[in-house]
């Protein structure tokens, strides 16, 4: 692989597990990838999918299949990121139909989509199946909870050319289904290896006497004074009553469940990457692949019924070795579920709560995007020439198809509006405001 594929990526160098894979992608037959969450199983399948195409590629040869759409999102940013001049393309829901099909008209050399909107493509004969001699099944457990069965079912049915799959997750696969076609893999499993140790990840409890947890929950906010924390609840509805005491506090926060539509979860997850906010109350859609920064702090406000979820909440911390907290909080009548056979450290709070820092950056909005032919450079410029922003006053860009997103620190962000109100992008005027 040449080292220019890793500056890009700015690593150094692959972990064990990624060189077993690409080492075990080199013989005939399936692979099935055990490892945590945030341990690189992403660029351990896309290394062997970058070395298996051709210069000539005029039709769709690798084929990753996820169960949400974010991670969908983030494993096309890095092949992006790679910079590997081979065309990739994204499909899933809530992304515009037509959009999808006329980058399907000139054939990516990789796909990426989740299981209902591939299906689709596939029935209206968007892309040639035929051609697909590599199947990534990547968070495959996952995808088998959201009940995509019959999608995937179909959708490898029509992969009559198949010679390598690749199943990945970062819980143990019990059972294998018959549709998936895999016969004798080879597994490799580091779950053990990688995942993180009791001197990395920390299990903190909390206890209150009453049955309500909201004011416990509050307390330990105001404790953490600002270190990124995920808040996890097993219910939309629990993800609100949080929300609603937040706002009431004054305590600004993001939330994040399948209920909201993909646009107001993608702002949440940009505002909280960006420092906007540093908490996100989620249910368990964002237990995984999310391209989120390393947090500090997981929070189960409500613990999962099993154990695999607790497993992949917690691997939102602590991730390769980096440090981090799981604070379990309950309530008089809670016990400990039989899956936790650590003790955790019980901590008793200060009877009095300060309210976080407010967050340093806000983040603004701009109508224009990739599809508009703007790039990260062209809102930099614009924002530190016309603006006047020092650079240390501009926090993380991010560019979508159809909007933009850029930090700005919190006490220049009214004087850079007023200067930047009249300026274009590319010749086309821009609407900029703070996002909501």
């Amino acid at each position: 692989m040449p080292q220019q594929i890793l500056d890009n990526l700015n690593i150094d160098a692959l972990n064990p597990m990624q060189l077993a894979c690409i080492e075990a992608s080199k013989t005939k037959g399936d692979i099935i990838i055990l490892s945590p969450t945030g341990s690189g199983k992403t660029l351990a399948f896309l290394i062997p999918i970058l070395e298996s195409l051709t210069e000539k590629n005029t039709e769709v040869k690798a084929l990753v299949v996820v169960p949400s759409r974010e991670l969908a999102l983030q494993i096309e940013q890095v092949w992006k990121q790679m910079n590997t001049g081979y065309k990739v393309s994204c499909c899933y829901g809530g992304h515009a139909m037509r959009v999808e099909k006329n980058n399907l008209s000139q054939a990516p050399a990789l796909l990426i989509g989740t299981p209902g909107r591939i299906a689709h493509h596939i029935r209206n004969n968007n892309f040639n199946p035929s051609f697909v001699n590599t199947l990534v099944l990547d968070e495959f457990d996952k995808s088998l909870e959201l009940g995509f069965q019959d999608e995937m079912g179909f959708i490898i049915s029509n992969l009559n050319h198949l010679q390598k799959r690749v199943l990945t997750s970062a819980t143990d696969l019990k059972k294998i289904p018959g549709f998936t076609g895999i016969r004798n893999p080879k597994k490799l499993d580091f779950l053990q290896k990688l995942s993180p140790t009791k001197n990395t990840l920390k299990l903190k409890s909390l206890r209150t006497e009453g049955s309500d947890k909201l004011h416990l929950l509050f307390e330990l906010i105001c404790h953490l004074q600002g270190k990124p924390c995920l808040i996890f609840c097993n219910h939309r509805d629990a993800v609100d009553r949080i929300s609603a005491l937040l706002k009431y506090k004054g305590v600004a926060h993001g939330v994040f469940h399948g209920g909201m539509n993909q646009e107001e979860r993608e702002r949440a997850l940009i505002k909280f990457r960006n420092g906007s906010f540093a908490v996100l109350i989620s249910t368990d859609l964002a237990s995984r692949g999310l391209d989120i920064p390393e947090i500090e702090a997981v929070v189960h406000y409500q613990l999962p019924v099993v154990p695999d979820v607790f497993t992949h909440r917690n691997g939102r911390t602590a991730r390769m070795n980096a440090e981090g907290t799981a604070w379990l909080l309950f309530s008089g009548e809670d016990t400990m579920p039989a899956y936790i056979d650590e003790v955790p450290e019980h901590v008793i709070l200060s009877q009095k709560a300060t309210l976080p820092p407010k967050a340093s950056w806000q983040t603004l909005y701009f109508s224009v995007g990739k599809k508009d032919k703007v790039n990260k450079m062209d809102i930099v410029g614009m924002l530190l020439q016309k603006g006047g922003l020092a650079k240390e006053e501009l926090g993380l860009v991010e560019v979508l198809d159809f909007a933009s997103f850029a930090a700005i620190h919190s006490d220049k962000i009214v004087s850079l509006l007023a200067a930047v109100e009249a300026e274009k992008i590319k010749g086309k005027k821009v609407k900029m405001e703070i996002a909501r």
